[in-house]
C-alpha cells in the first residue's frame, strides 16, 4: 500500500469509538477497553507524525459524556493522570505537539494541571499537533464563539456586518489550526455526535466497523489510501478527464 506524499491530508480527525463494545467482546471491564484506547492514541499519533502529517485532532470526552457512570467517568479523568506519571519524560522528548480543546471548568483541578503542563512542555515541538478534546461538544464551541462575537458588537468593538465565516472561525476553539481535511470514525456508526460540526464542512468522511482499540496502523493507512482516491471539489467541478 503506496500513499502519494503529496495529497496527505494537512488535518485529520478522529472520532474513537468502541472502547466498551471492545471490552465487552473479551468479557472484560469497560475500563479495560478505555485503557487500550489510550494506548491506542499514543500508536496512532506517532505514525501520523512519522507520515509527516501536521494536525491530528481526537475525540476523546464529550459534553455528553458527564451522562456515563460515575465510576467510568472517573476512571476517564484520572488515566491521562497516570499516562502522564509513566510517559512524561518520553512526551516532553518526542516532536509531537498536544494541545487540548474543551471546556477547562469542569475537569478536575489534577488532571487541569496536567493538561497545561503538557501544552507548555511541547508548545515548541516541530512535529504532529495532537490536539486531545475533552468534555468538548461543538454545540458548546459554536454557542461560545456566538456569545464572544456578540460582546464585541455590543461593545461596538465591531459591526454585524463585520461577522463573516471567517470572523465566526477566529473565535472557534480550532482557529490556530488548518481546514479540517478527513472525519475518521470507528467502530461502525455513521454519524458526527456534535463534533466539529463547523470544521466539517468541506472534510472528507471516513467511517469503518474497526473498534477504536483495534484501528491499527494498516487500519490507518487504510484510510488515508481513500482519502486520496477522493475528488475533492469543494462545491465547484472539476474535469472529469482529470
Amino acid at each position: 500500500m503506496s500513499l502519494i506524499p503529496e495529497k496527505m491530508p494537512h488535518h485529520i480527525a478522529m472520532i474513537l469509538d468502541g472502547n466498551g463494545r471492545w471490552a465487552k467482546k473479551r468479557f472484560l471491564p469497560r475500563t479495560m477497553g478505555h485503557r487500550k484506547g489510550a494506548f491506542n492514541i499514543r500508536d496512532i499519533a506517532s505514525k501520523c507524525n512519522a507520515l509527516g502529517i501536521e494536525y491530528l485532532t481526537m475525540f476523546c470526552f464529550s459534553t455528553e459524556n458527564w451522562n456515563r457512570p460515575d465510576s467510568e467517568v472517573s476512571y476517564l479523568m484520572k488515566t491521562p493522570i497516570r499516562y502522564y506519571a509513566r510517559y512524561k519524560e518520553q512526551l516532553w522528548n518526542s516532536s509531537v505537539r498536544i494541545r487540548f480543546i474543551g471546556r477547562r471548568d469542569r475537569i478536575p483541578e489534577e488532571l487541569r494541571q496536567v493538561m497545561e503542563e503538557l501544552e507548555e512542555k511541547t508548545k515548541d515541538h516541530p512535529g504532529l499537533t495532537l490536539t486531545l478534546c475533552i468534555d468538548y461538544g461543538s454545540y458548546d464551541e459554536i454557542t461560545t464563539a456566538v456569545k464572544e462575537i456578540a460582546k464585541d458588537v455590543s461593545e461596538q468593538k465591531i459591526s454585524v456586518d463585520d461577522i463573516t465565516p471567517n470572523l465566526i472561525e477566529q473565535h472557534l476553539f480550532t482557529k490556530d489550526m488548518p481546514p479540517l481535511d478527513l472525519l475518521i470514525r470507528t467502530s461502525g456508526e455513521c454519524r458526527i455526535s456534535n463534533f466539529l460540526l463547523w470544521q466539517l464542512g468541506y472534510a472528507e468522511l471516513y467511517f469503518t466497523d474497526v473498534l477504536w482499540p483495534d484501528f491499527n496502523e494498516k487500519e490507518l493507512m487504510k484510510a488515508l489510501e481513500n482519502y486520496q482516491n477522493r475528488n475533492r471539489r469543494f462545491g465547484g467541478i472539476q474535469n472529469e478527464n482529470q
